[in-house]
């Protein structure tokens, strides 16, 4: 579809109130789902993020890597294996997490997206201590699988005063000097918080809360965080998405203005929730 010039001014004009609002201030997205593997959806995040760098925003992109760490494990001869929907990681998979999520992924990442003209740095959480962890206590043993227990902002915000958007990779530092495998969700949440984010913004594969799981058009745009514990009880949230918004839940108590969990499916996404009234997915406040 082709734009006429005046249509691209206008669209530009509408812009102007949100570049303003955010110009300055700190965006964290957390990127994963389909958004991550589709080549497609991949370019036009970098894009949005690349447009978020140039208008001003301090954008921090948070990333897991689930599918390349199991296609890793698959290929050595190791099953991937799952306990209440965490990867069980003992000590060889803690090693091939590293490796994937550290190595491959992360620097795959900053390559793509200073492709698309960005200037980008890949972290990882043992970075500057950037992310210190213990072992995750649950009814059964996850190995090392880690809860944060202390985030050190200082290399994320030098990056970005230096211009460069960070690019962080979720293994933490455990204080016995072993290396923890990290929810993505829960560092992206954590991150944006330590940072007096004004967005957090979770990238998933379906439209947002969902009245009715199978129907999308039953989307609720907007929880109080307040509603949250009524919502669960009557099965409205429910299932993989517990997790998800208790990562935004936590985000909002510990100080970020707004989470939004947004449909990574859809292109430019970041983009429509951020430079439009409506905005897509579901706000949580």
């Amino acid at each position: 579809m082709k734009i006429s010039n005046n249509d691209r001014a206008e669209i530009l004009v509408q812009a102007l109130p949100y570049i303003q609002k955010y110009a300055g201030k700190t965006v964290v997205v957390k990127y994963g789902g389909n958004a991550m593997i589709n080549e497609d959806l991949k370019d036009a995040v970098m894009s949005d993020l690349v447009l978020m760098q140039l208008v001003g925003i301090n954008v921090v992109l948070v990333h897991g890597g689930g599918p390349e760490i199991s296609g890793m494990l698959k290929k050595i001869g190791k099953e991937s294996k799952f306990i209440n929907g965490m990867r069980y990681t003992d000590e060889e998979t803690i090693d091939i997490v590293q490796m994937v999520l550290a190595g491959k992924v992360n620097k795959d990442l900053v390559q793509l997206l200073e492709r698309h003209n960005g200037k980008a740095i890949g972290l990882c959480g043992l970075d500057g201590d950037m992310i210190r962890a213990q072992k995750m206590i649950s009814g059964e043993d996850l190995g090392y699988v880690g809860e944060i227990t202390e985030v050190n902002t200082a290399i994320i915000e030098n990056a970005t005063k230096d211009g460069y958007l960070p690019i962080i990779a979720t293994v933490g530092s455990g204080y016995d000097g072993k290396v923890y495998n990290i929810n993505a969700d829960v560092a992206a949440a954590r991150i944006a918080a330590e940072l007096g984010a004004l967005k957090l913004i979770l990238m998933t594969d379906i439209r947002g809360l969902l009245r009715d799981k199978d129907d999308e058009e039953t989307l609720i745009p907007v929880v109080n965080v307040s509603e949250v514990p009524k919502l669960q009880r009557q099965g409205i949230i429910s299932g993989g998405m517990i997790p998800k918004i208790n990562c935004c839940v936590e985000a909002v108590r510990r100080g970020v203005g707004r989470a939004h969990i947004i449909d990574g499916r859809m292109p430019h996404s970041i983009l429509v929730e951020l430079f439009s009234d409506e905005g897509i997915g579901t706000m949580f406040y």
